[in-house]
């Protein structure tokens, strides 16, 4: 369970924020001003980035045969044709110490006999991208690969080299140097490559990056890491949401990967956190083995419609507008003056749920027509005023709302 407590308020630079407390006893903050800030402009993620990442699945048990069979799941699944295209290594791809000449990192022989180009190649010639990971620290969070605290622009040069296109860039073994200075850091040394990386700071929502990080990077992480369940979904989902008005194109929360797959929620449930990291304009980054996917986890996954509202090119995250104790409606603008509305039943237990316009920004005499994007269709009736639905437990409904004059 969770609560939301306020216990301070305070000014930062341009930003004002309350703490609260949520969740786990996190602090976080609420509601906050527009931000000021300068967005970093690399060309990169114009809309939030879609792949695939091995950490959720597979942590440190990677390998060279597991990357190029995920990279080809990914064309012949025809994810790749809705937009997936990063594949990332997440940790464990290196060995413990640098290349004791250059002082460079270097992949585990063993695991990654080609080496980091070669694959690279390998990703690209699929019509994919390349992404890779490293942290802020001396060392990565596996604690077997070294960070790139004090070698950022050696390991940028190095990543550049190698064709990556992504970094996550992790938190662990820092120092206690204060994050905007070790972020900041690795963003300029991979702009100095002249090559254009997508920078994913993963900095756990510690000191609050929502406010800061867009200077730096292209995404960065609300909240600590997810887990497979129904309360670790909902748990950050809210946090997250804290947060919408500073993401936007090219600078985006990141609520951590999928676990769409990983076995640990029902069809139901998982078609609730997809469907609410697509409205918050989340990086869509899949957790799960795609070369032993279901059926199931296929169709959540590839449903076009709910994707298209992820990657909408109007880039305003979707936010909370009305809780009924457990039961919310999520909603946010689209282009052409379309509107998406999420309702998701958090309770155990089947229950009606009502979107009135007035929460949801649509005027209150328009009339609208009313798309199921999970249904894949048109209710048969223009809808004015507000929309009702019947939810069983922990399920959602996905609707997009089209004036219809």
């Amino acid at each position: 369970m969770y609560t939301a407590l306020t216990v301070a308020s305070q000014t930062e630079r341009f930003h004002r924020y309350i703490i609260r407390i949520t969740c786990n006893g996190r602090p976080f903050a609420s509601k906050t001003t527009t931000s000021s800030r300068k967005l970093i402009d690399n060309g990169r993620g114009l809309t939030p980035p879609m792949g695939w990442s091995s950490w959720n699945h597979f942590a440190c048990n990677i390998d060279e045969d597991l990357i190029k069979q995920t990279a080809q799941a990914m064309v012949t699944t025809g994810l790749a044709n809705l937009g997936y295209k990063y594949i990332n290594l997440d940790d464990c791809w290196g060995e413990l110490g640098r290349n004791s000449l250059q002082h460079v990192l270097v992949a585990n022989p063993v695991k990654f006999p080609s080496g980091m180009a070669a694959l690279g190649n390998y990703i690209h010639n699929l019509g994919l991208k390349f992404g890779i990971y490293s942290s802020a620290g001396n060392y990565t969070c596996s604690g077997t690969m070294p960070g790139s605290l004090g070698h950022e622009q050696a390991d940028a040069n190095t990543f550049a080299s190698w064709g990556v296109d992504y970094l996550k860039y992790d938190n662990c073994y820092n120092d206690n140097i204060h994050p905007k200075i070790r972020y900041q850091a690795m963003s300029d040394a991979l702009q100095n490559t002249g090559r254009p990386i997508f920078y994913s700071i993963c900095e756990w929502g510690d000191q609050q990056p929502a406010l800061w990080a867009g200077e730096f990077g292209n995404s960065w992480r609300t909240t600590d890491d997810i887990t497979d369940d129904w309360e670790s979904i909902m748990c950050i989902a809210d946090m997250n949401d804290v947060y919408a008005e500073h993401a936007g194109p090219g600078a985006w929360n990141d609520p951590d990967m999928l676990e769409v797959g990983n076995g640990g929620m029902s069809y139901d449930e998982y078609v609730v956190h997809f469907s609410i990291w697509a409205i918050s304009k989340a990086p869509l980054i899949i957790g799960c083995d795609l070369r032993n996917m279901t059926n199931d986890t296929l169709s959540i996954l590839s449903n076009a419609e709910v994707i298209a509202v992820n990657q909408d090119p109007l880039g305003i995250q979707a936010r909370q507008v009305r809780n009924y104790g457990q039961r919310d409606v999520w909603a946010g603008p689209l282009s052409g003056g379309r509107t998406v509305v999420l309702f998701v039943n958090k309770k155990y237990s089947t229950e009606e749920m009502t979107a009135f316009w007035s929460d949801i920004g649509v005027s209150a005499n328009q009339a609208v027509q009313v798309r199921d994007l999970w249904l894949h269709e048109d209710l048969n009736t223009t809808m004015t005023g507000n929309l009702t639905v019947t939810l069983l437990a922990h399920s959602c409904k996905m609707f997009i709302l089209t004036p219809t004059s």
